[in-house]
């Protein structure tokens, strides 16, 4: 499996056949300068963990030139449908669906989920929601989304046995570094963590180190790759 990591929880995952944009916030990220067309590149898919612009980020513009297929909650869903996106796979907590090389859980997040439109209204789209990928004959990974830690991350792990963590640690609107860590420590048996959704705007933690100190001794790889750099995993 092979991961990059854009800045914010934007990331590209390759696995098989499969390449998979998460929340691929690009074009206005200013942790990212790149824009989204080479990270879309033979995209396949694009998951929506919620609808905050943070995460949605390019994903209309990156379905109507790819025609990847779009996996996502009911709402989001229908509201991709309803601006012409055909290749659409909804489901929703606790829901797993086939996407054609893996197949995606929506689990819990802490959090909220809407997406601000350009005349300064809301469109509510859904609970938010982490999500767990299975691929066949490689590791599960387990993106949480914006979340605080929640109790519940213990079925998550019981279930679904994740190896592979992409975790918030920028504190402010998700969890900050030491209550990240303790979640992970507590609650899974990651094999290798990635930290996101830090660094992006003032109002962010300016580093994992936070998140790193905390998982000192605890025996999981913890990557901080530079942004654009894929890492194997």
């Amino acid at each position: 499996m092979k991961l990059t990591w854009y800045g914010h929880s934007a990331f590209r995952v390759e696995a098989g056949d499969a390449k998979i944009l998460i929340d691929p916030f690009l074009s206005g990220n200013p942790a990212w300068e790149g824009g989204w067309e080479g990270p879309a590149e033979g995209v396949t898919h694009v998951l929506l963990t919620h609808g905050h612009n943070d995460h949605v980020g390019d994903a209309l513009a990156i379905l109507k030139k790819t025609g990847a297929m779009l996996v996502a909650n009911a709402e989001i869903s229908d509201y991709f449908s309803g601006k012409g996106v055909e290749n659409v796979n909804p489901a929703n907590h606790g829901g797993t669906v086939e996407c054609g090389g893996f197949t995606s859980t929506l689990v819990n997040a802490v959090h909220s989920s809407a997406m601000t439109l350009e005349d300064g209204s809301a469109v509510y789209l859904g609970n938010p929601a982490g999500l767990v990928l299975h691929f066949p004959g490689d590791k599960t990974l387990y993106h949480m989304g914006d979340t605080d830690v929640f109790s519940d991350m213990a079925l998550i792990n019981e279930l679904h046995d994740p190896k592979i963590g992409l975790v918030p640690v920028g504190d402010r609107f998700t969890m900050g570094g030491a209550v990240a860590a303790l979640a992970c420590r507590r609650f899974f048996d990651f094999e290798a963590i990635v930290p996101c959704h830090y660094a992006t705007f003032g109002l962010l933690d300016e580093t994992a180190e936070k998140f790193v100190a905390g998982m000192e001794g605890s025996g999981a790889n913890i990557l901080v790759p530079e942004k654009g750099k894929s890492v194997q995993l």
